[in-house]
């Protein structure tokens, strides 16, 4: 198995992101359908420009490609914070489900 992030290499600059801000930016990001100039008209990729993406997270050391250990790791981040996001809503709702008085007992029955 290969690893994105291979432990035998020192890692410097370690820190903690905030997930929604990186929500928010992803979410905000422009997807299209694109193809490389080189490339069969009829093939078509699907995703944000590398331009794009570099301005936005400032991620790598070019902004003519996206690393795939960067996009899995926003994907990631972004997938934590929309499961936050989701527990917070289901607490809530079953924090007002409690407050809902119960139904009197029905006298038809």
């Amino acid at each position: 198995m290969t690893s994105a992030r291979p432990q035998q290499r020192p890692v410097t600059g370690e820190g903690a992101v905030n997930g929604f801000t990186v929500l928010e930016t992803l979410a905000a990001l422009t997807v299209s359908t694109w193809r490389y100039s080189w490339e069969p008209e009829r093939l078509r990729h699907l995703g944000p420009m590398a331009q794009d993406w570099h301005a936005a997270f400032g991620l790598g050391d070019t902004d003519t490609k996206i690393d795939l250990v960067d996009a899995n790791s926003i994907a990631i981040v972004a997938i934590q914070a929309l499961h936050r996001q989701v527990n917070d809503r289901q607490q809530e709702v079953a924090q007002l489900h409690a407050q809902i008085p119960a139904a009197p007992p029905d006298p038809a029955r």
